[in-house]
């Protein structure tokens, strides 16, 4: 996959219309997390630099199309303009004449903040005429916003069908590192993988299967696992409709020779709880009166190990109740394992890359993705709508 990339582009008084994501936490106006502002900055600072007035756009929250002042893009603009380091201006509305007026006025060097782009039912049904409109802002599109690059919509996909379109720094990087994770890692490649359902990672399993050497799969959907191959999982959590999906997942992976790493004890609680009882099981099987919630030492020395061994690792999801103290541990060393390995590392989804920040180990990893649901649908090998438009 070539990206078309802003290297390739002369900005000289040109105005670039760029799609970011600055969908951040807020708490009373403020933003508390200020990490994809942050991300952005390198691509918004070089256009700057390279002569250009910048149209940003993003979406914030989930507005439904409607104009909501809840979901304004106000206190974003403010953090952003002090992170940036410059004026950033709100325009009033997402596009009209008022917008398009504003626009007009931009010089070189100018930050111009649209309002949220789903305050219009248009961008999520990727209007062509609405795209049309955001498209007239601009002489060039530029996309950094990964985190959104599996959506087809009118600010992410639809505008590239009216601009010569690039990808910014942060898409550059992610397709960088995520890439060869599909086509070619470095070997031995691990894949660790967790969260509470097999279901929503099957598909990201499956595609693994294909490259990596050894696959760990922590988390709650690790007892639907254990569940086939005869294990008693206490009142830990199963997909009963997935048994069979697991089952051929396991088959697959002993036909390649690929090396499946289960939980082999676990830390246990009598209720899915914060202040329940650590119990800790030293062997595969869990009493019917327990539910799994962490992985135990015996299965996080055989991870580590594998870890340190690797050339190439990707981690995806918790390998326990991440949210309970008490059974962060094994999510925690993993993540300690990964910074002190030597093998280029991805992380993705919200859960890893919260131990990752968690534990300030963020400059340790080769790259941390920025994008939840794009992450997880580009290691399936699915097709990213706002990435292919940005191909050669």
């Amino acid at each position: 996959m070539i990206l078309n990339t802003i290297r390739e582009c002369d900005f000289t008084n040109k105005k670039a219309l760029v799609r970011v994501d600055f969908n951040v936490p807020l708490k009373d106006g403020v933003v508390t997390d200020d990490t994809r502002i942050r991300a952005a900055l390198p691509t918004i600072k070089y256009l700057l630099d390279g002569g250009a007035a910048v149209i940003v756009m993003s979406h914030f929250g989930r507005p439904k199309g409607k104009k909501n002042p809840e979901f304004s893009m106000a206190p974003i603009a403010k953090c952003f303009s002090e992170l940036l380091g410059k004026n950033v201006t709100l325009a009033a509305d997402v596009i009209g004449s008022e917008v398009e007026a504003r626009v007009k006025q931009l010089k070189a060097g100018d930050v111009l903040l649209l309002e949220n782009v789903r305050f219009y039912a248009e961008e999520e049904a990727n209007d062509a005429a609405f795209a049309k409109s955001l498209a007239s802002f601009g002489d060039v599109y530029v996309n950094d916003a990964f985190g959104t690059a599996h959506r087809a919509h009118a600010s992410t996909e639809g505008v590239a069908h009216y601009l010569p379109s690039y990808a910014g720094f942060l898409i550059e990087k992610e397709v960088k590192f995520m890439g060869p994770l599909l086509d070619n890692p470095e070997k031995p490649f691990v894949a660790i993988i967790g969260g509470s359902k097999v279901s929503s990672k099957i598909g990201v399993l499956e595609s693994l299967i294909r490259t990596s050497d050894t696959i760990v799969i922590g988390g709650g959907m690790a007892y639907t696992f254990l569940a086939v191959q005869g294990h008693s999982i206490g009142k830990s959590l199963v997909e009963e409709e997935y048994k069979d999906t697991a089952s051929s997942f396991l088959a697959k992976a002993k036909e390649k020779g690929v090396q499946v790493i289960l939980p082999v004890d676990h830390l246990c609680g009598a209720a899915f709880s914060a202040d329940t009882e650590v119990v800790a099981v030293d062997g595969v099987d869990i009493p019917e009166n327990l539910i799994g919630m962490d992985i135990g030492p015996k299965t996080v020395s055989k991870i580590v190990e594998a870890v340190l061994g690797a050339k190439s690792v990707v981690w995806n999801g918790p390998m326990g109740v991440f949210e309970f103290d008490s059974f962060a541990q094994g999510t925690l060393t993993v993540a300690k394992a990964l910074a002190q390995s030597s093998a280029t590392s991805v992380v993705g989804g919200g859960d890893s890359v919260a131990a990752i920040n968690k534990f300030d180990l963020a400059d340790k990893i080769s790259h941390v993705s920025t994008g939840g649901g794009a992450s997880l649908e580009f290691l399936e090998g699915k097709v990213l709508p706002g990435i292919k438009a940005l191909e050669k």
